[in-house]
């Protein structure tokens, strides 16, 4: 729309564009606020909630994010915080995927939750949190559970799934699908002070080496719980792992894995052909 461009053009500060500015345009163009920003992207113009991004993601890299499609698996723990780092480095959708609704032993670590939404389906509170701070990202909230019969369907179109899950059996079910589908998967896992993360592209077998000594139950977060800083810090490395692929940049951790002792402050990299090691959600 060339009113709509010029519009922003003359809206713009230099190459950054104001908030102010992009809800002047949707309202006076009657656009949503996705398309907006998605043609000020697409001009070289930055919107300029993104301006601190910009010495490390480039204009034409945010709008490879905003084109893009992530499916996080979990809105608990670990996916809460996947959700909100995506929102606020630009991902222009983001399916979320959980059955669950908030409980009260949930307040001590997932950022979607708090005393008023006991109750509320974990999806709806983050599709309402997405639209808070970045409402020209789009979340499609999904509140069922995955299953490899709906696996395909719940994935569709995404580019990247990330693992936020708390049941190995279902991680293992869920990078199959992946593999089915040629997408990559980010996972990660938290138990205590410890977590993990780790990526597998297509064609590997990384979370079925990961687990090839479960046997069955969950895993190690049942005796050693799950304080608030673990999520924060796991679900940062893996936002950062789909930020990287997204974007083909970086050193992905393709056939390694990180895992993180935030009681002693050591992190290892382990090279999963060598050694094995199992850590729960």
């Amino acid at each position: 729309m060339t009113e709509l461009l010029e519009f922003l053009q003359e809206q713009a500060n230099g190459d950054l564009l104001p908030w102010s500015s992009q809800i002047a345009a949707t309202e006076q163009f009657g656009v949503p606020c996705a398309r907006v920003e998605e043609t000020a992207l697409a001009t070289g113009l930055l919107p300029a909630r993104y301006q601190r991004n910009r010495h490390a993601v480039s204009i034409s890299q945010q709008l490879t994010l905003f084109r893009s499609q992530v499916a996080v698996i979990g809105c608990g723990g670990l996916g809460g915080y996947v959700i909100e780092e995506l929102a606020r480095l630009g991902v222009g959708t983001i399916i979320a995927i959980d059955p669950d609704v908030f409980e009260e032993h949930n307040l001590n670590r997932q950022i979607l939750s708090s005393p008023g939404s006991l109750g509320r389906a974990k999806v709806e509170a983050a599709a309402a949190r997405v639209a808070e701070i970045n409402p020209a990202v789009t979340l499609v909230p999904i509140q069922d559970a995955y299953a490899p019969v709906n696996g395909k369907e719940l994935l569709h179109g995404a580019h990247v799934a990330v693992d936020a899950l708390d049941s190995i059996p279902t991680r293992l079910a869920l990078s199959e699908t992946c593999a089915e589908l040629g997408i990559p998967m980010v996972h990660g896992a938290i138990g205590g002070w410890y977590g993990q993360v780790t990526t597998q592209f297509p064609g590997d077998d990384t979370i079925q080496r990961v687990y090839s000594r479960w046997v069955e139950g969950k895993g190690v977060e049942q005796h050693l719980g799950n304080p608030s800083f673990t999520p924060a810090l796991v679900a940062s490395i893996e936002t950062a792992e789909v930020c990287k692929i997204l974007l083909g940049v970086g050193k992905i951790l393709r056939n390694r894995k990180l895992v993180i002792n935030l009681l002693e402050m050591t992190f290892e990299e382990i090279i999963l052909e060598h050694h094995l090691m199992v850590v729960g959600e």
